[in-house]
């Protein structure tokens, strides 16, 4: 068998090193160092060398450098070369630029399987007991600049474990739109379509915008939000503006795209005269089939008047699913006020008692509500009539009871029964 040598990395090796690196990985596995790092690391930031035979690289290895440590993130062995003691000779290699550098400190993290224990272990280095972290977040660099022109950005994660309340709405939404997307092998196997779009109708407050954004987390894809009111302000071009804005999205790899009181360009159409935003919704009715052809996007419409959508909007082969979202019932009522009481006083407020004061209030309404209980306890401790104090310090079921009797409620009866009625002959689920 040939010799192999090991020297210095050459600009005109990184061909043949991606090609090592290509064929070291483990199958099914991801390393704990991506390409992209892997190659600043060798132009840029540290040290690397190679195991060649002749002129062909069978071998490489690569540090990055910060203040005295040196992490290794790439050691790869041709298939044919392994087992040879090659990992272990181009570790040596590296030491000893390393040290001369004056980096005194050398680290490596592989993960299960990875290529590279075995030298690891016969150059000194001793395995640590560490818990590893990670979260891709799914943005190609060129991907950044453009969401921030589109006024889109990554949520925070845990944004759907913090939905408090509306169990049903939620369990609905990760059955039917959820569960298809963060697993689509599993829906393929099954005969499933992922969705590609969903309308959220119900009344102002019940918090369909909260729904799309924690779906947004839920599944890790960019949110961007599309404003009707930004369009109709172009006066004239309207409809270019929305294709516009499409035509930039499409770029992004994934996308959770979200236009709120949907009905301002996508109403009713046939009135006399005509409405100026009429185009506008004949572009969106273009838009929304060529938007569906690619995987990795779904499109959230929110609407407090279903009724008011433009039928073609509404049919099959547009929207998925159309999933009403309305009042909390006195279970989630529950869990909303629970959410927003203080840890410290729960045990002793009357939340059921609060439950049924609060019938007709949306998620918003409570929370607005309970805030102020708060602080009407607040103000009555610091500068309330000492002698009127009471003797338990913080808020009490009375502070929260008086907080919603000078709360108008968002829902009315009338507004209930309409929503009621959408739901038997709108919704689809």
């Amino acid at each position: 068998m040939p010799v192999a040598r090991v020297r210095d990395f050459h600009e005109d090796d990184l061909d043949q090193v991606v090609r090592v690196w290509e064929e070291s990985r483990t199958a099914g596995r991801s390393a704990v160092h991506g390409l992209a790092e892997v190659l600043a690391a060798i132009r840029e930031e540290g040290f690397a060398v190679v195991a060649v035979v002749g002129e062909i690289v069978v071998g490489a290895a690569a540090t990055r450098v910060s203040g005295d440590r040196g992490w290794v993130v790439l050691l790869a062995l041709a298939n044919d070369w392994r087992r040879q003691g090659l990992g272990s000779a181009m570790l040596t290699e590296l030491e000893k630029r390393l040290t001369g550098a004056g980096v005194h400190r050398l680290s490596a993290l592989l993960a299960d399987g990875e290529t590279g224990a075995k030298a690891f272990h016969n150059c000194g280095y001793e395995p640590r007991e560490v818990t590893y972290f990670e979260r891709v977040v799914p943005l190609q660099p060129q991907e950044i600049g453009l969401l921030g022109e589109l006024g889109g950005r990554m949520l925070p994660a845990g944004l759907w474990e913090a939905l408090a309340g509306m169990e049903h709405e939620k369990q609905l939404i990760e059955r039917r739109i959820v569960l298809p997307l963060v697993d689509p092998d599993l829906a393929e196997q099954y005969g499933v379509q992922p969705p590609r779009g969903v309308v959220l109708f119900g009344p102002p407050g019940t918090g369909k915008t909260t729904f799309a954004k924690a779906v947004a987390s839920r599944l890790g894809w960019p949110f961007v939000e599309v404003f009707p009111s930004r369009l109709a302000a172009g006066g004239g071009g309207q409809a270019l503006a929305l294709r516009e804005t499409f035509a930039e999205i499409d770029v992004l790899e994934h996308a959770v795209v979200f236009i709120d009181e949907v009905e301002e360009i996508a109403g009713q159409r046939g009135g006399k005269p005509p409405s100026p935003l009429q185009g506008v919704t004949n572009e969106l009715l273009k838009i929304i089939p060529t938007f569906r052809e690619r995987d990795g996007r779904l499109l959230v419409c929110a609407t407090n008047f279903v009724r008011e959508l433009d039928p073609a909007f509404l049919r099959h082969g547009r929207f998925d699913y159309v999933i009403p979202v309305g009042a909390p019932d006195a279970v989630a009522r529950g869990a909303i006020w629970r959410r927003y009481l203080p840890a410290g006083v729960i045990e002793r407020i009357d939340v059921e008692t609060l439950v049924e004061a609060s019938e007709l209030f949306t998620p918003a309404d409570i929370e607005f509500a309970a805030r102020k209980g708060s602080q009407r306890a607040l103000e009555v401790e610091v500068y309330g009539d000492v002698q009127a104090r009471p003797t338990v310090r913080g808020p009490t079921t009375a502070d929260y009871l008086a907080a919603l009797a000078e709360t108008r409620p968002t829902l009315t009866t009338a507004m209930v029964d309409e929503f009621t009625e959408d739901i038997a002959t709108i919704a689809r689920l």
